[in-house]
């Protein structure tokens, strides 16, 4: 059984949003769960249309609700939510207006500056009427390319303010993974940035803009952001129109600015899945599912109250980026992180928290993981005493993450574990304050997410490592990819092995405890970091090297963590030299990311495939790390799965 690590004083539970949300559910529905946090989640399951009602009333959401709650249907995607509803994201995140802080940000370099709630609000006026006076128009699609910084924050809000549909990919996406993006969506808008730091390097991001533009001819207006604290760079070559940053920011206030009001299930934004067979596949996020959802994990689960400090370390590229900017519903300030975590300090984030007084403080596992390695204290160092909430994410955290947190961090505080994704832009299990927190476990299911785990027959099963499912619909399911003909990529992601049941793609158990343990993807998708890649953008660079006849990526388990593993079959002639080797890995950071290049580069004699002629990833992966293959007659060549066993390099 899994150690007792951390319990709530029963002094401060009154004070949670948890308890006055069960207080509610009892005054207004006449269900007394008590403290029983599991009593709660079953009536939100068991009654989903009231649960996700009072979820609206609670949070005090801003607009028209409607009279319908949850239009039904037979199929599980096509069930809609607050069908008649109207609102307007940017409107319930700015509902204060005043000279507090808003959004603070710092560079790794230490370069620090903040925004009020009254700049924010008359900053995003100003940008949205710049957009109107551009024909953008409710549907339209906005895009940036970006790093973490107030900027972002602000032309995101800008576009949900007026109905446009925003998308963003990090910068350290290569071009090609950029226009792999944008390219399906038709951007009309494309926001920049001149550059980026990481690790003390400065990355040109404005040398990329003429290939961007060049293939994406959607793209009618290009917008210019400088570095926080730094010049504009900007060549004169560039062959589209662009605008300078300040310059929108220099418009006059627009007094005449109306929030325009959106339907619930209308697309806020796109975000990307993990290609595994071709181009990242666009999933549209509806606007009222994702301010719901958010509003109930930020206030509810992690207990985010006004004028709380909200920090979570992410790209823009990372749907974490969109569950910190939520935040701002309720009131709390948020605080952005740019570049290298470790630059020059191993616990720079901690300095951070410490200086910014920050109580909600989100990292990735990897991020825990590799100080727990350094034995980095930091109890005595730092001042952590507004800290409350540690959250963790991407990958799951050990249970020596679990142990170091309340060892060296911060013996009274919440650690939320939480397991989720891009698909849902949100948690399916997370933390909560009802609950004590056992090492190597996330405490519980979120409300309103009839998550289960299921065996390969689909029956629900406990204490054993099974598939990770959703038997209800949640109001955060995309409300449809882009350019998806009859739901065919949508039904094909999700609900292909179990009938009308959501499959998430993650391995997992449920304990004793009715706790989480996320043993991480039982697909191909690959998850170092904690951050969701595709194959098909490391094979679609790798197939067009000479040397190379056949390749497979798979993610291997290796402590703590996934790191990417390429296998390749070479052509006639060519050896697997270092200088090939070191090619592979600067064409798959260049037209990649960083993070998909692999960690090791096997040269192999042939690779497995099923008698159709497809890659067999998940059985390679599975015999690397000694799991029973059950259905080995599919694949056309098993003999081959023989070469994976006991590979020297794999242990190294």
């Amino acid at each position: 059984m899994s150690s007792l690590l951390w319990k709530l004083k029963e002094e401060k539970l009154n004070k949670t949003n948890l308890f006055s949300y069960s207080s509610y559910i009892k005054k207004n529905f006449n269900i007394d769960c008590g403290n029983d946090y599991n009593k709660l989640w079953k009536w939100s399951v068991d009654n989903n249309i009231d649960f996700w009602n009072s979820i609206w009333d609670f949070t005090k959401v801003k607009g028209h609700k409607g009279k319908i709650i949850l239009e039904k249907s037979n199929i599980f995607y096509k069930n809609k939510f607050f069908p008649d509803a109207q609102l307007n994201y940017t409107e319930n995140l700015l509902k204060k207006f005043d000279k507090n802080p808003a959004i603070i940000f710092k560079s790794e370099n230490g370069y620090r500056t903040s925004l009020s709630w009254e700049k924010l609000y008359l900053n995003v006026t100003k940008i949205s009427k710049w957009m109107n006076s551009c024909g953008i128009r409710k549907g339209d699609r906005v895009a940036a390319y970006l790093p973490n910084i107030p900027e972002t924050v602000e032309a995101y809000l800008s576009s949900s303010s007026i109905g446009a549909i925003w998308s963003s990919c990090s910068p350290d996406f290569g071009s090609k993974g950029v226009i792999d993006r944008f390219l399906q969506i038709k951007p009309k808008i494309l926001f920049i940035g001149d550059k980026y730091y990481y690790n003390g390097k400065k990355i040109n991001i404005i040398d990329r803009l003429n290939e961007i533009i060049e293939n994406i001819p959607s793209i009618i207006k290009v917008v210019i952001i400088p570095y926080p604290g730094t010049e504009t760079e900007l060549k004169s070559n560039v062959k589209i129109e662009v605008i300078k940053w300040n310059d929108i920011i220099g418009l006059k206030e627009n007094k005449d600015f109306v929030y325009k009001k959106q339907n619930f299930n209308d697309p806020l934004a796109i975000l990307y899945s993990s290609g595994t067979t071709g181009k990242p596949k666009c999933i549209c996020h509806g606007t009222g599912g994702v301010l719901l959802q958010h509003n109930k994990e930020l206030q509810i689960h992690c207990d985010i109250k006004e004028n709380d400090r909200i920090f979570y370390f992410t790209t823009c590229g990372w749907m974490m980026w969109n569950w910190l900017v939520g935040s701002l519903s309720a009131g709390a300030t948020i605080l952005l992180f740019d570049g290298f975590p470790m630059y020059k300090k191993d616990d720079l984030l901690f300095e951070y928290a410490s200086e910014e007084k920050i109580t909600l403080f989100g990292v990735s596992a990897k991020y825990i993981d590799t100080l727990n390695n350094k034995k980095i204290s930091l109890q005595k160092k730092y001042d952590l005493s507004n800290l409350r909430t540690i959250c963790s994410t991407g990958s799951p955290l050990s249970i020596e993450g679990f142990n170091y947190i309340y060892n060296s961090i911060k013996k009274d505080v919440h650690l939320s574990s939480i397991s989720g994704g891009t698909d849902i832009i949100s948690c399916f299990v997370l933390g909560n304050l009802l609950q004590p927190v056992y090492a190597g476990e996330i405490q519980n299911r979120g409300l309103g997410m009839d998550v289960d785990i299921f065996d390969e027959k689909g029956s629900s099963i406990k204490n054993k490592k099974g598939e990770l499912i959703c038997k209800k619909p949640f109001p955060s399911m995309p409300v449809k990819f882009w350019n998806d003909i009859m739901d065919k990529k949508y039904k094909a992601a999700y609900f292909e092995k179990y009938k009308n049941i959501w499959h998430h793609g993650d391995f997992a158990k449920i304990s004793n405890n009715e706790g989480f343990v996320i043993f991480g993807r039982s697909d191909t998708t690959l998850n170092p970091g904690g951050v969701r890649l595709g194959t098909a953008e490391i094979y679609s660079v790798v197939e067009k090297f000479k040397e190379i006849q056949e390749s497979l990526v798979i993610g291997q388990s290796w402590r703590n963590d996934i790191r990417i593993i390429l296998f390749v079959v070479l052509n006639k002639g060519y050896e697997l030299t270092n200088e090939i080797k070191e090619e592979i890995k600067k064409s798959i950071k260049k037209n990649a990311s960083p993070r998909h290049v692999p960690s090791k580069i096997i040269s192999i004699i042939d690779i497995p495939k099923t008698k159709n002629g497809k890659l067999v990833e998940l059985a390679v992966k599975k015999t690397i790390e000694g799991d029973t293959i059950k259905n080995l007659e599919a694949i056309a060549n098993p003999d081959s799965l023989e070469q994976f066993k006991n590979i020297k390099e794999l242990n190294e």
